[in-house]
């Protein structure tokens, strides 16, 4: 049995107890990857309705940013930015931008938390102002980067007949980035 602290206000922890329960927090940080590359391979059971899974737009996303020689932290941020589909379906980017923050470059974080905004120019069925929403951060530095994604890397990834690789390949580039020390700006 796995030893617990004795408080149960925070406030009347030891320092003791709180390096201890940092040691646990610390080793439990080492599987985030293990974790994030589960979350990505759950996306083969999610709905669909496109002619690819989510998964597969995910593989598909990857493999075109990393065949474009886009820096590690875009490669990943295209592996993993539909992640969270399944648990925030209205607010996947911004939740997976969270995860991803601390790990990669502010342009990635910004990009994979404001992709569902700039996808809304491809969509046939949405009004012209939701289809330009994505106007209202024209002046922001990774607008253009964001727009590059999307086009690139997002809107174009449902080819059932593109050859994707492996989650396999992009596991190591998930373990470099997420086992940097994160930053907290």
């Amino acid at each position: 049995m796995q030893k617990v602290v004795n408080f149960t206000k925070m406030i009347e922890g030891t320092k003791e107890e709180f390096e201890y329960l940092e040691e646990l927090e610390a080793g439990f940080n080492t599987g985030l990857p293990d974790r994030l590359m589960a979350m990505l391979d759950n996306l083969k059971n999610s709905f669909s309705g496109y002619p690819i899974s989510r998964y597969e737009h995910s593989l598909q996303s990857a493999t075109r940013a990393y065949q474009n020689n886009e820096e590690e932290d875009i490669v990943v941020a295209a592996l993993l930015h539909d992640i969270g589909d399944e648990i925030a379906p209205h607010t996947h980017g911004e939740m997976v931008a969270a995860i991803l923050k601390p790990f990669v470059s502010d342009k990635a974080a910004w990009i994979v938390k404001h992709h569902g905004v700039f996808q809304q120019k491809y969509m046939a069925h949405k009004t012209e102002e939701e289809q330009n929403a994505r106007d209202q951060y024209r002046d922001h530095p990774y607008y253009d980067d964001c727009v590059r994604f999307c086009e690139h890397y997002d809107q174009n990834c449902f080819d059932p007949d593109f050859k994707c690789l492996p989650a396999a390949f992009f596991e190591p580039m998930v373990r470099r980035v997420f086992t940097r020390t994160p930053s907290f700006q």
